[in-house]
């Protein structure tokens, strides 16, 4: 075992560990039974360590640039009423089926109200208005099979919360890039609710992923720091407003455009800093091609012909990836171009200014 006992330390900064909030969060049950391995996370056996082809595996999945599959919540609908319109909408009134966890396929208003119905009459005896169902999309780039997305998510979902939850799902091919939308019966068989955290999405990408690459496409579910990718996600409703401004049916700029070139602009005048996590990610990459630098001598070092090569994939992709842009970073490069370019006008005007004599009349303007 040529990565001895460097591999674990590879494969945390492949696959991390997650560290949820115990203070102030509106779910503690739910850290403290995931902190202590106890309720919904109490497993029969302890998850094995990862082999060391698997690490390897990994690792040349992510230094080659194997495309990263995409899970994200897109709203938690609440009541029949709202979840019936979500199924409407996932549904295409009636032009895309709609798949039930046995495989039965809906194209009726009617029957995606019956299970609008269903999900949520037994949440009548909670106070206030309850989530009936947790929406979610999986997404893989363009040119990938359609049908097997739809499969591995299936899996996926099967895998993971098919022995507690009900769930329908429909594919869309409508975009470039083909992706199914996954709708969960929040309240379980036994009234556990499905309230899918980070780690959950995580553990979602990981058997999405899984599934796909059982299916021969390459897939790979890792963090953006991993790969040396530093902007971070955005929620659906924050993308489609962004697309609206795109393609020029808004012309109004999102809140948080607008609180972010804001920030940047403070920075880049001298007033504020970065905000601290940006300075974190720089260091948190720099371990990690720390990690990755270390693993390719030992790779060199086995004789083995493809062990070389990936550790030669290894110190490209390294090196491609120097440094490591935040959305703030981002932000503040246009700020300071901005900046620059303000005090370029305001010296050129100066200069012009000077070369003028006193006293001479201001050239007049035509009507």
């Amino acid at each position: 075992m040529p990565f001895g006992d460097r591999e674990d330390e590879l494969w945390e900064a492949m696959k991390p560990r997650f560290k949820p909030r115990t203070v102030s969060d509106p779910n503690a049950k739910y850290a403290r039974h995931l902190v202590n391995g106890t309720g919904p996370f109490a497993a029969p056996a302890a998850r094995p360590a990862p082999a060391y082809h698997d690490a390897k595996a990994t690792l040349a999945r992510v230094v080659r640039r194997t495309p990263e599959v995409l899970v994200k919540v897109t709203g938690r609908k609440k009541g029949a009423r709202h979840l019936g319109a979500h199924l409407d909408y996932i549904g295409r009134q009636g032009d895309v089926a709609i798949e039930t966890r046995d495989g039965e396929q809906i194209t009726t208003k009617k029957d995606a109200e019956r299970i609008a119905d269903e999900w949520s009459d037994p949440l009548y005896w909670r106070r206030g208005t309850t989530v009936s169902a947790v929406a979610m999309v999986f997404s893989m780039p363009a040119g990938t099979n359609a049908e097997t997305v739809k499969q591995a998510v299936r899996e996926a979902a099967e895998r993971l919360i098919g022995d507690n939850h009900d769930y329908v799902m429909a594919l869309h091919t409508d975009t470039d890039r083909p992706h199914v939308h996954l709708t969960v019966q929040a309240e379980g068989l036994d009234r556990r609710r499905f309230d899918p955290r980070r780690e959950d999405l995580f553990r979602f990408r990981e058997a999405f992923a899984e599934a796909l690459r059982s299916r021969g496409v390459e897939a790979e579910a890792t963090p953006r720091y991993t790969r040396g990718q530093g902007r971070a996600g955005t929620s659906m409703a924050l993308t489609q407003l962004r697309e609206r401004i795109r393609s020029g049916a808004s012309r109004q700029p999102t809140e948080a455009d607008l609180r972010q070139a804001s920030e940047a602009m403070q920075i880049a005048l001298g007033k504020a800093k970065q905000p601290p996590f940006v300075s974190k990610t720089r260091d948190r990459w720099t371990e990690t091609k720390r990690k990755y630098e270390v693993v390719a001598q030992q790779l060199e070092r086995t004789g083995d012909w493809e062990d070389r090569r990936l550790a030669r994939d290894v110190r490209q992709f390294i090196q491609e990836r120097a440094t490591i842009e935040t959305i703030p970073d981002r932000m503040l490069r246009d700020a300071e171009k901005r900046v620059r370019d303000a005090q370029a006008r305001i010296k050129s005007d100066q200069q012009v200014d000077k070369a003028v004599p006193r006293g001479t009349p201001p050239p007049t303007r035509r009507r």
